[in-house]
């Protein structure tokens, strides 16, 4: 059952971020960019991360909505609230995770579904629902063709 994010689930949630962000930069960039990733997962960076999700969930209840199964959460899709819209022109899919355990399960098809209807909902310059996906993350890649993704740009970074 997706449904939408609560406090009490802060704990979870964290959990669910941190296996994100490490598998994100273990799968995608190798040791160096492992290390960054992981490295920015201390107390402080959750406490200020959790903030954002209330201050998101306040702004759109269903910014962010989790997943459950059997008693926990199962995964969270996080779509920015429309009141950030204008940062791409569209809905922006900020982020889909789900524990490996679940890949696969459909529980992925959930999410997506209630980040469209959600996205739906909003405002926006553009009637699009745009996302940053690694190029070597080749399982991501894929479920979000099958969602009828396009590549639409690509996104580049440097330290500042």
């Amino acid at each position: 059952m997706v449904r939408p994010y609560r406090v009490d689930d802060g704990d979870e949630l964290w959990e669910l971020k941190q296996a994100f962000e490490r598998e994100l930069g273990e799968s995608t960039g190798g040791e160096a960019k492992a290390e960054v990733y992981n490295g920015k997962l201390d107390a402080e960076y959750r406490d200020e991360y959790l903030a954002w999700v209330t201050r998101c969930v306040e702004d759109s209840k269903r910014s962010v909505q989790v997943v459950e199964r059997s008693g926990t959460l199962a995964g969270y899709v996080f779509i920015l609230p429309e009141s950030l819209a204008y940062i791409w022109d569209a809905a922006v899919l900020n982020e889909l995770y789900l524990r490996p355990a679940y890949r696969g399960s459909g529980c992925g098809d959930e999410l997506m579904d209630a980040a469209l209807e959600a996205a739906r909902e909003q405002s926006l310059p553009l009637n699009r629902l745009v996302l940053d996906v690694d190029q070597n993350n080749d399982r991501a890649q894929a479920f979000y063709e099958r969602w009828g993704f396009d590549h639409w740009g690509e996104m580049v970074a440097r330290e500042l």
